[in-house]
C-alpha cells in the first residue's frame, strides 16, 4: 500500500488507511486497532504522501524520511521512543535528516514521524515505500 492511502486523521491517534469513498467524506480503518470509521469531509485529514519535513534548503518528503530512517536502523523499529525527552529526539532526528530545519520542526513534529514510521513498519507497510520510489524514478526519466 503507498503512502496515498494512508491518513493522518486531526484529533484522532494513529494512522488510518483508506478503505472507500463516499458521498459525504470516506471510509477509512485504524492500523492500530482495524476499526473503521466514517470520516466527513469537514474532518482535518492528511495524506501521508502529501506530507513533507522543512530542512534549510528545501522540504524532504516524508517518504524520504521514512526511507532514511528504515536505513538507519536496518528495518526494525526505531532506537528511540517517541516519549523520549525532547533533546534526545532532536539529536536522533539530526542522524536522519542533518539539515532539517529547527525552527519550523517541532518535538512535537519528530514524535508523530517516529510513531507512524513505528506502526507503518509494525504494519509492514514500509516496503512499499521503496518501490514507490523506484516507480516515481523510473516515470520522471521516461518523462525526459
Amino acid at each position: 500500500m503507498s503512502l496515498d492511502k494512508v491518513l493522518s486523521i486531526a484529533g484522532k491517534p494513529g494512522l488510518y488507511k483508506l478503505v472507500a469513498q463516499t458521498r459525504a467524506g470516506f471510509v477509512a480503518e485504524s492500523l492500530v486497532d482495524n476499526k473503521r470509521i466514517s470520516v466527513g469531509i469537514q474532518q482535518n485529514v492528511s495524506v501521508l504522501s502529501e506530507i513533507a519535513i522543512y530542512t534549510l534548503e528545501e522540504e524532504v518528503p516524508l517518504r524520504q524520511v521514512f526511507e532514511n530512517i528504515k536505513a538507519k536502523e536496518n528495518g526494525a523499529q526505531t532506537s528511540v521512543s517517541p516519549k523520549d525527552s525532547k533533546d534526545k529526539l532532536e539529536e536522533y532526528f539530526f542522524g536522519i535528516l542533518p539539515n532539517y530545519d529547527e525552527d519550523r520542526v517541532y518535538a512535537s513534529d519528530i514524535k508523530k514521524v517516529i510513531q507512524w514510521y513505528n506502526l507503518l513498519q509494525k504494519h509492514d507497510l514500509l516496503d512499499s515505500l521503496a518501490e514507490e520510489a523506484e516507480a516515481e524514478t523510473v516515470s520522471a526519466e521516461e518523462e525526459k
